[in-house]
């Protein structure tokens, strides 16, 4: 077996063991899966992809597939990145945490209120800002009812030049979240169809059902392969494009798949008790996070742009 299916499978086993309506609930109420957590940090996964740990990149976006197919309600993606990008000055304790920094104020930082360290992320820049004591400023929450909080930061107490553009890196990471919480709701979907009988048979058999379930395969195969893509760029002058495309891509799927399996559903997928909706919350809220499809177009619309006529069809037929 090799590694990066290892890490993979024994992901799934823990969030098995840990991820369900019970831990979503109490975590939208305000409290932190520290047992989740722990779990985590005594398997090493709060150190993929960083320097020397034995792991490569594509080990960690392929892990925060994972994430996204179990809902996990930790802020991996701010984790792991973080431990990236600050190597040796990652927090020997707690986690680091990242929000969008505009002035003194940083915004939508996942769990901030729990962090050890704030960074700072402005988009087109190539350098992030290191704080160590944010104050928190207001408790707030996304649309799934995870933590994202306004955080007032003291002066940098250590600046750090990324290859790859921060603001890019981060929704890369929501790209595959979403990608993977994609999965979760085609999975739901076909679940109930296969089990919810009506007129005397499994819904599955119906066509109309057949060819909604249909329509949400192909949206989550186009969104695996249009992650995949972003994270295979990554070092390229083309990681931009291939991310724009990619957030833009599964964004678009977020609306199809959300829409579709939830009519699959019926009224049962609208009830709070029913678990389909924290994936679906999670899937609306990411996609507006990091940059929105509209946000995405528009940068790839102006790269080919300023190519040139002559040059776009080139361009979009290259792989790299």
């Amino acid at each position: 077996m090799d590694t990066s299916q290892l890490i993979i499978d024994t992901a799934e086993k823990i969030f098995t063991d840990h991820c369900d309506k019970n831990l979503w609930d109490a975590t939208e109420q305000g409290a932190f899966p520290t047992e989740l957590w722990q779990q985590l940090v005594a398997n090493g996964f709060h150190q993929l992809g960083s320097p020397n740990s034995g792991t490569q990149t594509k080990d960690l976006f392929a892990f925060l597939k994972v994430c996204g197919r179990f809902a996990a309600p930790l802020p991996m993606a701010e984790i792991l990145l973080a431990n990236q990008w600050l190597g040796a000055s990652a927090p020997a304790q707690g986690f680091a945490s990242i929000g969008t920094q505009a002035g003194d104020t940083l915004v939508q930082v996942p769990w901030g209120r729990q962090a050890t360290l704030t960074i700072g992320v402005e988009a087109g820049s190539h350098e992030v800002s290191v704080f160590n004591s944010a104050t928190l400023r207001q408790r707030g929450a996304n649309l799934a009812g995870e933590a994202r909080d306004t955080m007032i930061a003291d002066a940098a107490i250590q600046r750090v030049e990324l290859d790859d553009a921060p603001y890019t890196q981060m929704a890369l990471a929501r790209t595959n979240l979403m990608a993977g919480c994609l999965q979760a709701v085609l999975d739901l979907g076909l679940q109930f169809a296969a089990e919810r009988s009506q007129f005397g048979r499994s819904i599955s058999k119906f066509q109309a059902i057949q060819h909604s379930l249909a329509v949400v395969g192909t949206e989550v195969a186009a969104s695996q392969r249009a992650a995949d893509a972003g994270v295979d760029a990554m070092g390229t002058e083309r990681f931009e494009q291939e991310v724009a495309a990619a957030k833009a891509r599964v964004g678009e799927a977020v609306g199809i798949v959300a829409e579709q399996v939830h009519q699959v559903h019926g009224a049962m997928g609208y009830t709070y008790e029913h678990r389909l909706h924290h994936f679906t919350r999670r899937l609306w809220a990411w996609r507006d996070e990091w940059g929105n499809e509209f946000y995405w177009q528009t940068k790839l619309g102006q790269h080919l742009a300023s190519l040139g006529a002559d040059r776009v069809w080139g361009y979009i037929a290259t792989p790299s």
